[in-house]
Parts: structure tokens; sequence; C-alpha cells
């Protein structure tokens, strides 16, 4: 048995969940150890400190962690669009303000914006979207470590708009009343919500193990998007939380899923480029070929 030390996040829509479900990673000789972190700036922690090999991770920290020398590569995708924007019932939707972003995020002047940890790819996108509307100085964002934490907020009180995943989406809706007011497809469409991670160490010498990897992963998110009840079903049962019809409602709110790495996930990687680098995140304007080995996905013609 080949073992791989995994980061992964509580994200219920990553194929980790339906792998550690299934007994696919063990028929094909890979012993897995998982790992839960916070968010992708703490998996990128991780691979400073060589407790990872390969980490579920939306692209944005992995780039952060590449411009301090941090020696990996993303050598597949994983889901595109997976960065939502919720609020309590009072405010008005995107589309209310006929898709004019300066007029809708005007309603959030005095507000705090709750978002996962910084750097994450959540951060990044909402201060992006803070910077380009004028609304800086007018609208605060407070990251929260574990991005768990922010329907308590809400519901607290304390919160009443926060941007994160379709899982918090569904979790917010559930229990704090809130809604969807800008969906992932119009906040920064084709966005790389997530990716597969590998060390340079692990792309070099342990390749065949890496691209077993890869096409579990591929079969998992096939699972998904094809048998979405079963998979749901499969999740449910993994995590035991939350029920089916959670899921269901999870992977209905942004349903891209694929391994491979398309020309539009890569294009949207790049524009992260100056983002990062305006918001002071990175300071080298990274290469395609900094970020991607895709010899695998390649390989496995995804």
């Amino acid at each position: 048995m080949k073992r791989l030390r995994i980061g992964h996040l509580s994200t219920m829509y990553h194929s980790s969940f339906i792998l550690m479900g299934t007994d696919w990673l063990e028929k094909a000789g890979i012993e897995a150890e998982w790992k839960l972190f916070g968010g992708g700036p703490a998996i990128v922690n991780a691979f400073e400190n060589d407790v990872i090999d390969i980490g579920y991770i939306g692209l944005p920290p992995a780039m952060i962690g590449i411009d301090r020398g941090l020696q990996i590569k993303c050598v597949a995708g994983g889901h595109v669009e997976g960065t939502v924007m919720i609020a309590t019932p009072e405010f008005l939707t995107f589309d209310e303000y006929k898709n004019d972003s300066t007029l809708f995020l005007n309603q959030f002047k005095g507000l705090t914006i709750a978002c996962p940890p910084a750097g994450s790819i959540h951060d990044v996108i909402i201060r992006n979207y803070i910077k380009d509307t004028g609304h800086e100085n007018d609208i605060d964002v407070l990251n929260y470590e574990w991005a768990d934490m922010i329907p308590e907020a809400i519901a607290d009180g304390d919160i009443k708009v926060a941007v994160g995943t379709p899982s918090l989406a569904v979790v917010a809706k559930r229990y704090c009343d809130a809604k969807i007011v800008i969906p992932p497809e119009k906040l920064w469409p084709d966005n790389p919500s997530y990716g597969i991670v590998a060390t340079c160490d692990i792309i070099e010498n342990s390749s065949e193990t890496l691209l077993k990897f890869i096409e579990l992963h591929e079969k998992a998110s096939a699972f998904i998007c094809e048998h979405t009840g079963e998979a749901a079903k499969l999740i449910s049962r993994t995590i035991k939380i939350v029920d089916e019809d959670f899921v269901r409602d999870m992977y209905e709110v942004s349903p891209k899923y694929s391994a491979g790495i398309s020309e539009n996930y890569m294009a949207s990687t790049m524009r992260f480029v100056d983002v990062l680098n305006e918001l002071g995140y990175i300071s080298d304007k990274l290469r395609q070929e900094d970020i991607f080995d895709l010899r695998f996905v390649k390989e496995l013609q995804l």
C-alpha cells in the first residue's frame, strides 16, 4: 500500500467525502491519511510544515504559498464557482438591482461581511469585489479561521451578510433564514473553488500513486454529477450530521464538478494573479507553469 497524507476541508461537496465513504482508494493500493483543516491557508501551512502530500484547496491560497517559495503545483481540478454571497431577508438580491454591483453593495454600507480565512479564495473574491465597486472604505470584511462559525454569528445577529461555500448557503438558509443574494456564477465566473494540489516531491517520486488518486478523484466527481441522489446519500452516511436533502440542496447551488483542468479554469486562475498582487498577498507575477502541472490530466485525458 502506498500512503498519501491528504489535507482536506469540511466542505462537503469536495470529492474527499466520497473517497472517505468508499473503498476505492484502498482497492487501488492507496492508504489515505486524512487531515482536516479550517481553510486553504491552513493547508498551505501544512504543506510548508511537511504535514501533507496533497491537498484540497482553492487556488488563490495555493498561489500565495507558491509565491512564498513553496514547491507545490495544481495537478487536477475539482470544482468551479464555489463562492456565494448570502444575507438576511431584508436585503435585496443582485438580480433585483439589475446586476449593478455598485448599487447592490450600497445596501451593505457600514456593515461587516463575514468570510472564511484571510487568503482563502472567498476572501480574495470579496475583497476584490468591494475594491472594484469603490466600497473599500465603507464595508469591512471579518475573516473567520473556521467558516463553520459564520452561521452562528448570523443566528446571533452579529453578522447580516457573508460569503462562503454552497454548504454555508444551505446552512444559513435552513437555520438563519438567510438567502443567496449573489449566486456563484455571477460573483466570479469559472473561479477555481478547489483543485488537487501536490508537492513537487510527490509529483516526481510517487507519480503512479498520484495518477491513481486523480483517476479516482475524477470518478468521485463524475459520481456527484451523474448520480447526485446516491452521492447525497453516501455523504450523509459518511458525515452523519446532515441529511440527504441538505447535500442535494448544496449540490444544486453550484453543480460544476470535474477533475479536469479546462482552459476556462486556468484563465480564471490567472485572473487572480493581478488581484493577489494588488491586495498584497503575492509579490511576483506568477506564470501558468508556476501554478499548474498538466501531465496527469493529459494522461487521463480529462
